[in-house]
């Protein structure tokens, strides 16, 4: 029987089309992210920060995209070996959003439209259900 974790590793990905620069910068940023935030320095946890970089360049929610069953498995994958990071999002934003939230806040980048998210319209998108 196959893993969470294995299965995201070994997952076939499909990457929407966009231009090679914008994805090689997301993709590496991520990847940093990720690694800043490990568990362990281990080979499968490095595979798992560029399967999981690969699989937010994709179009899905991010637990589709790594062809999970649904974002709860993500969550406990995520919680594995990722789990300061996890830590961080304390209002359970959906992952990838959570994932370019961090990003914008390293580099200084102001992403709400309002002072806080609570006062956002974009709260729905951000924080409502992920239903296939």
């Amino acid at each position: 029987m196959q893993t969470i974790f294995e299965h995201v590793v070994w997952a076939p990905r499909v990457v929407a089309a966009r231009p090679l620069n914008s994805i090689d910068s997301e993709y590496e940023d991520i990847v940093a992210l990720l690694l800043d935030y490990r568990i362990d320095d281990s080979a499968e946890t490095l595979r798992l920060c560029h399967a999981i970089a690969t699989a937010s360049m994709g179009e899905n929610h991010l637990w589709q995209d790594l062809e999970l069953a649904n974002r709860k498995e993500l969550s406990a994958l995520l919680l594995a070996h990722f789990p300061a990071l996890v830590a961080r999002n304390v209002g359970d934003m959906k992952w990838k959003k959570f994932f370019y939230r961090q990003l914008c806040e390293r580099a200084g980048v102001p992403i709400c439209k309002s002072p806080h998210c609570a006062e956002c319209d974009d709260q729905p998108v951000c924080f409502g259900p992920e239903d296939a």
